[in-house]
């Protein structure tokens, strides 16, 4: 069985993406050493001759597992029969411009695409969205494909996650991999959760092992949320590669078993969710694989109430914006009430 991976380009920095993320797609890195696939490239007017050039490069790469690369600017023909769809483009927010006018903006873009994704893609296509805002991209892309279970549907929190673990091992000096159930609650915007009270170093509580209680509700939670603007003023572009990498480990926790006792924070549709949160949003949750691309919600998390003020806020900031595009998801006429820009560094 051939996976069709699905991307969309809308500016450079998604090329960026692509350049890393479909090499690793086509080398077996992320479904596996067995698994043909097929990638079908989705781009607009002005990225196509860029696409037909990463197309060559992945030809002339000679992978074993590559069986077809195929590219339209049309969304009816690149989803047809995809079983994965990876939505990467998305305006970027350029200066002056409102969060509000980013939604609406984008969210346009997502409509149209859920809308080509429930006429033809697989009925049990897995959606990943990484244009931002994601979250509600995903709403929006998951309200305009009725056909298609909205639990299938994520929005990309993983490089949060990447980024929240990475933080938390260099303040223990431990490995990387000694870090595990991390979680980012919320939203993709400077309002995310990075959740250090149920968070493991080796196994012990993240607080037993750093018991600087000020660096993890301060420092820790601001490194986490603004490190890809601090990447980019230094490095001088986005993070693409990371955000490459964190989507292949975003389809790869899906894929396979989640370790025991261990478990990886995604976007999903709230309806159902044990913790409270609001109903009919696409809010970032603890989950565990059932493989093949399904997954449950976390059940055994621990709140307190620092934490739990802070999923209110950013549970609040989601509900707005989903007021906002209240006309692309069929909610009657859009209302924005945002109570503050939040714009998180990878918007621009």
């Amino acid at each position: 069985m051939n996976f069709r991976q699905t991307v969309y380009e809308a500016q450079e920095q998604e090329i960026l993406i692509y350049n890393h993320l479909l090499f690793k797609l086509a080398s077996g890195q992320v479904f596996g050493p067995d698994q043909p696939i097929a990638l079908k490239l989705l781009g607009s007017e002005r990225s196509f001759e860029a696409l037909e050039g990463v197309a060559m490069e992945l030809e002339d790469s000679l992978f074993p597992l590559l069986r077809e690369v195929s590219m339209s600017i049309n969304p009816y023909e690149v989803f047809q029969d995809v079983e994965w769809a990876l939505l990467i483009g998305a305006k970027p927010r350029g200066p002056g411009m409102e969060r509000a006018d980013l939604l609406d903006i984008n969210g346009q873009i997502f409509a149209e695409q859920g809308s080509a994704l429930n006429v033809v893609a697989s009925r049990n296509v897995k959606v990943i969205v990484v244009g931002n805002p994601c979250n509600t991209n995903a709403l929006i892309c998951l309200k305009n494909a009725p056909n298609i279970p909205a639990k299938n549907f994520h929005a990309l929190t993983r490089l949060d996650e990447n980024r929240a673990k990475c933080q938390l091992a260099l303040k223990a000096g431990v490995f990387y991999d000694q870090v595990s159930n991390a979680t980012i609650w919320g939203n993709h915007s400077t309002t995310q959760v990075p959740d250090f009270l149920n968070a493991r170093i080796n196994g012990l509580p993240v607080k037993e092992v750093i018991k600087d209680q000020k660096w993890l509700e301060e420092e820790f939670t601001e490194k986490v949320r603004k490190r890809g603007g601090v990447l980019n003023k230094k490095w001088g572009r986005s993070s693409a590669a990371s955000t490459a990498v964190s989507i292949a480990d975003a389809i790869r926790s899906l894929i396979t078993p989640t370790p025991e006792g261990d478990w990886f924070s995604s976007g999903v549709y709230t309806t159902r969710n044990p913790y409270g949160v609001a109903e009919d949003i696409v809010f970032n949750m603890p989950c565990r694989s059932k493989v093949n691309g399904d997954y449950e919600l976390v059940k055994d998390v621990t709140f307190d109430d620092y934490l739990l003020k802070r999923i209110t806020k950013t549970e609040a900031e989601l509900l707005a914006e989903k007021r906002c595009v209240a006309h692309l998801i069929g909610e009657g006429v859009a209302f924005c009430d945002l109570p503050e820009d939040t714009m998180h560094p990878e918007e621009m």
